[in-house]
């Protein structure tokens, strides 16, 4: 203790007067006059007084102080500096363990003596252990007027999850009417919690939902549930429910479940958020099970659908695979371990309620040499595979058979140099060739399960067979080649790449799917990509599939990228398809000045001359909380209709945030966009 005076009493009463100060260990009492009772311990402070330790701070006007016990100040302010947040009571009180009483109190974590945004509350109580907050008899304040009143209010002081009601998401849909949900988040256990989540529809009722999430050392998931109970506008009840679970038994054993089910047809197109949504055709609905060591590897599954498009035709439903088993395995053996042998083998229950139905065996044993050198490699192989059918409601043979062996040799080079003499940049070139040859065995007798044609890319060109699935095998006499090229800095990153292929057939291939169109062609279409990223915070990326034949585009993309920050994005890309897709997209975010920023995102049918999707939104940051305004409109049901959807959001930094649905879609919808970044 030290003071400019100090008188004292034989009984070790004393008084302070003048610049008293107060240590002990990293507490410090400051103030102009002080009593000590020698009796209670206690020290009566008078006037204007500060107290700090490395948790708090306090001014006031007057107090007690126990060096054993805690401490008690009259019309004091406060601030927690690890928070930071500020506020100011009538009466401070506080504990050994540095638990905090207020009354007649005021909260924020604005850094302003005057905040935009504050807790008024008759009392609230702060612990720093568990690092939460309760108030009684509360409002929060936005810019002076109250936005939300509760007898009591739980909030963290600290950036750790915590139990309590969240603030009410708020919006608009031409379609739904008014929207508000008032979520209530519990912090059930550190590797798991629960969020309740029920929405007032204007027009349509009141919805449940909730969502469940768990992490385990072994397993992870989470459980989606959405219950309208009576639909006003639908006269019935509509639900949604999601159950996705990853997790393992043992050493090598993995399950995995993901399922989905839905009320009706037109769920996504009334609650959806947007294109992809309202065009959804089935849901899956899937339980798999696995085992993994070094070179075996047996999986088993249950797929089964739930389709929702009213309009999908009976012969172009998904089937079911009830069960489906896969067994695969590949070795390395020699000196060099260069000779891989392996095997593919799966048997599958295929069921639908219409048309053929059955079980398919598929196995293909191969063996292959892998020679990889510096600056080249080759991959000579071949194959056998045979597939057999267990057949009902066939109207061909009832159990058909196929078999037919496969060989090809994969070749590239690798060549790289210097972009100068002694220079650290570095140009590679990549060309590569597949040789492949499959003999022709007629299968129009064999059903069509799941076997479909990929899109054609320069990953296609190099694989051994052309279908995915097993149902057909297309025969092959054709040699595919293509090249790659990579300009590469001299810290390594990537500046450009450039690849270029296409597949030259020696014999017209034959084998088809019963909806494949007949061609006669000597080689297949031409793909080309084309990556830039030379430019700082410019990135370029082309894609393109050439007809040679009728010399005509069948698909080509275009996307241009300017992404300077995290908070800054713009991005301009067109998608053309010979099947009636040719869509232009403009999506951007970026900051106005210090506290305004705009983003946006327009997705518009060149073909059909209409806006696909649109939003457009401002929002405003200060240093304690952000307010953002979303209005947006897209194509919401298969008919073409569209929904007009208004979000509002405000965000009290430290406590909240009013409204997640404007920024449930911004990451997805922006390329390069991050909520993080914008956040600073």
């Amino acid at each position: 203790m030290s003071s400019d005076s100090a008188t004292l009493g034989v009984d070790g009463d004393a008084v302070l007067e003048g610049d008293v100060r107060i240590t002990q260990g990293d507490r410090t009492l400051s103030a102009q006059d002080v009593k000590y009772d020698s009796r209670t311990g206690v020290f009566e402070v008078k006037g204007e007084v500060r107290y700090a330790d490395p948790a708090l701070q306090i001014s006031g006007r007057g107090g007690d102080f126990d060096p054993k016990g805690g401490a008690a100040f009259d019309d004091a302010a406060f601030e927690l500096p690890e928070r930071p947040a500020r506020g100011a009571a009538e009466r401070l009180t506080l504990s050994s363990d540095g638990k905090l009483g207020l009354e007649g109190v005021w909260f924020s974590t604005c850094p302003a003596a005057e905040p935009d945004w504050r807790i008024r509350a008759r009392s609230i109580d702060i612990d720093p252990v568990t690092r939460n907050g309760t108030a009684r008899d509360a409002a929060v304040e936005f810019m002076g007027v109250p936005i939300l009143y509760s007898p009591w209010l739980s909030f963290p002081v600290g950036s750790q999850r915590k139990s309590g009601f969240l603030f009410p998401n708020v919006g608009y849909g031409s379609r739904s009417g008014l929207q508000l949900e008032v979520p209530y988040y519990l912090d059930l256990a550190p590797n798991y919690d629960l969020t309740l989540e029920p929405v007032l529809y204007g027009r349509r009722g009141i919805e449940v939902g909730g969502r469940f999430r768990y992490l385990t050392p072994a397993h992870r998931g989470e459980l989606q549930a959405r219950v309208l109970p009576q639909d006003s506008l639908k006269s019935a009840e509509r639900h949604w429910l999601r159950i996705a679970h990853r997790g393992g038994f043992g050493t090598g054993w993995r399950v995995e479940l993901d399922a989905q089910d839905v009320s009706d047809a037109e769920y996504f197109e009334d609650f959806g958020s947007g294109v992809s949504d309202a065009s959804t055709t089935f849901l899956q609905r899937l339980a798999r099970a696995s085992w993994a060591d070094e070179h075996w590897l047996l999986r088993g599954e249950l797929r089964d659908f739930q389709v929702i498009d009213r309009a999908l035709a009976d012969d172009d439903r998904p089937y079911a695979t009830l069960p489906r088993l896969e067994l695969r395995g590949d070795f390395a053996r020699g000196a060099e371990r260069n000779l891989r042998l392996g095997v593919d083998a799966e048997l599958a229950r295929f069921d639908r309620e219409v048309g053929v139905t059955g079980w398919r065996f598929d196995a293909a044993p191969r063996v292959e040499f892998e020679f990889d050198r510096a600056g080249w490699y080759a991959k000579p192989g071949a194959s056998w595979r045979y597939t057999r059918y267990d057949l009902s409601d066939a109207t061909g043979p009832s159990k058909p058979t196929r078999s037919l062996p496969s060989a090809w040799m994969d070749a590239g080079l690798r060549l790289e140099r210097a972009t100068a003499a002694g220079g650290a940049a570095r140009v590679t070139l990549e060309p590569r060739l597949l040789y492949l040859w499959t003999p022709y065995r007629d299968q129009d007798a064999l059903p069509v399960f799941d076997t479909v044609v990929p899109d054609l890319d320069y990953v296609q060109l190099f694989r051994t067979t052309r279908y995915v699935g097993a149902d057909r095998v297309a025969d092959a006499d054709q040699l595919s080649l293509g090249v790659t090229g990579r300009v590469y800095d001299a810290t390594g990153r990537q500046l450009l790449w450039a690849t270029v292929g296409q597949t030259r057939y020696f014999a017209q291939p034959r084998v088809r799917l019963p909806w494949e169109p007949a061609e006669r062609r000597r080689e297949s279409d031409l793909v080309a990509q084309l990556g830039v990223s030379a430019w700082q915070d410019w990135t370029v990326d082309l894609g393109l599939q050439w007809n040679t034949r009728d010399e005509r585009r069948e698909r080509s993309d275009v996307r241009l990228s300017w992404r300077p920050d995290a908070e800054r994005a713009l991005n301009l890309g067109w998608n053309f398809q010979r099947d009636g897709v040719d869509q232009a997209e403009f999506s951007g975010a970026w900051p106005i000045g210090q506290r305004w920023g705009v983003f946006g995102k327009m997705v518009y049918d060149l073909e059909g001359r209409d806006g696909l999707e649109r939003f457009a939104g401002l929002e405003y940051k200060s240093c304690c909380w952000r307010l953002r305004a979303v209005a947006r409109r897209f194509v919401s049901d298969r008919t073409g209709a569209q929904d007009t959807q208004f979000y509002l959001q405000l965000e009290l930094n430290g406590l909240s945030s009013v409204g997640s649905g404007a920024d449930a879609f911004l990451e997805e919808a922006i390329r390069g966009y991050s909520r993080a970044g914008a956040s600073r």
